[in-house]
């Protein structure tokens, strides 16, 4: 089989295995009377993205192969969110919080460590076949994100009517989908211990089996956190903890907020208001496309002029969630999903590229870990206590419809002030002159 067809279905898997559960899991929290712990569920994928990717890129770069490394961690998170699920089933509407939140982190903090290890298995392998990573690994990539869509629409539009398993792609009220309840779980370990299984027959990533004696930083991989020595790789790092306070937000509290809509009689009948979900996986649409766009940008703008996009495609993201609705506003909707693809794809991807192409060869899982730990690790711990509070005081405080909802548009325009201030401050302090022949052979 083609290489780049392997390594396309190894990141359509892997993104599929999030999508079964990242935008819909607020809404089943929610209905099982844990609406005002979303935040910590999502915090915790943070807590854990401090320390485990960067542990797991130290033990790929020093002691099993990386791919081997993936499927491992599948396997562990697949049994965890499993277990998850059917605790949820067994449950039913008393589900103790305790519980299903230790099942869930445990889960994830083997789960977060594959989105870096995947990248190093694919930057890894590419080049071993002499493929130039910034021209190969985008398209691939985008395939994680089809995957992430396909695993949205599914538990959106599979569910339970009538006493039966079925699609339903109406919106009518008396049916069930997956992305309100524990079935999400379900659907996710399942395509977490396919991956684990196809995993083992990619092309081996061979570890460092150099002899010569190592002091105790480097046996362990820290090298890759003296990267921070570095005055222009430091700020370019703190400012991704500071964009990776925005990441998980939506994928939060997006659907909480426009299932709200199912309740107040003007939208009661729109089709939004009933398949968040849907509407949601718009924004992975998008994402689809914008990778696409990364090489171009890349190479004719450079890092910080992509990272600015990133920034202001932020600040749009939440305003216009504070701006819509599922019915005459539902257009500000559809923008703020278009917008999520600059917003995600010029932050995410092309910081891991940037990443790859300012670290040396034995250092390159760790410092991916590095960059993991600071954007899904400090930055969404951060971000999603700090909204946590916001929503709880301005929504969940409150048991009038009305009140929740306009609350619901004040935390939007705080998230949406928030992004603004970072990214004028990145305009100020990151200095970069960007050299097109810089990126013409990003991977060395």
């Amino acid at each position: 089989m083609n290489i780049k067809l392997r390594l396309t279905i190894m990141n359509f898997l892997e993104f599929a295995v999030w999508g079964a559960y990242l935008t819909s899991m607020g809404n089943y929290l929610g209905s099982v009377g844990l609406g005002p712990k979303i935040g910590l569920f999502y915090a915790m994928q943070g807590i854990v993205s401090i320390f485990m990717p960067a542990i797991m890129g130290i033990i790929a770069d020093r002691w099993i192969p990386v791919q081997k490394l993936l499927g491992i961690n599948h396997l562990l998170a697949a049994i965890f969110i499993i277990s998850a699920g059917y605790y949820g089933q067994s449950a039913g509407a008393n589900v103790d919080f305790t519980t299903i939140f230790t099942l869930y982190s445990l889960s994830v903090a083997f789960f977060m460590p594959t989105i870096a290890l995947s990248n190093s298995t694919a930057y890894t392998i590419l080049k071993q076949n002499n493929l130039n990573t910034i021209k190969a690994f985008p398209p691939i990539r985008t395939f994680g994100t089809v995957g992430f869509i396909v695993a949205m629409l599914f538990v959106n539009f599979f569910g339970v009517e009538n006493g039966s398993y079925t699609f339903n792609f109406s919106g009518d009220p008396s049916f069930k989908s997956f992305q309100s309840d524990y079935n999400q779980f379900y659907v996710s370990g399942v395509l977490g211990i396919l991956l684990f299984l196809y995993s083992f027959t990619l092309p081996n990533c061979a570890v460092d089996k150099s002899v010569e004696k190592k002091s105790m930083s480097d046996a362990l991989g820290l090298k890759a956190f003296s990267l921070f020595k570095d005055k222009k790789m430091a700020i370019f790092f703190i400012f991704s903890m500071l964009l990776g306070v925005s990441l998980q937000i939506t994928n939060g509290y997006a659907n909480p907020f426009i299932t709200t809509f199912k309740e107040i009689p003007e939208y009661a009948n729109t089709w939004g208001a009933h398949n968040a979900n849907a509407l949601i996986s718009l924004s992975q649409v998008s994402e689809t496309l914008c990778i696409l766009l990364i090489p171009f940008f890349l190479r004719r703008f450079g890092i910080k002029t992509v990272m600015l996009m990133a920034m202001t495609a932020w600040v749009l993201r939440f305003g216009l969630f504070g701006l819509g609705n599922p019915g005459s506003g539902v257009w500000m909707f559809v923008i703020s999903m278009i917008v999520y693809g600059i917003a995600f794809d010029f932050f995410n991807v092309s910081g891991s590229l940037y990443v790859d192409n300012e670290t040396n060869k034995e250092i390159r899982s760790s410092a991916q870990g590095v960059f993991m730990m600071m954007t899904n690790g400090f930055g969404a711990t951060i971000g999603m206590l700090g909204a946590q509070e916001i929503v709880n005081h301005f929504v969940f405080s409150k048991t009038d419809l009305l009140e929740q909802l306009d609350g619901w548009k004040t935390s939007w325009y705080i998230f949406a002030s928030y992004a603004l201030v970072v990214t004028v401050l990145f305009a100020l302090i990151f200095k970069h002159k960007h050299k097109p022949e810089d990126t013409s052979n990003i991977s060395h």
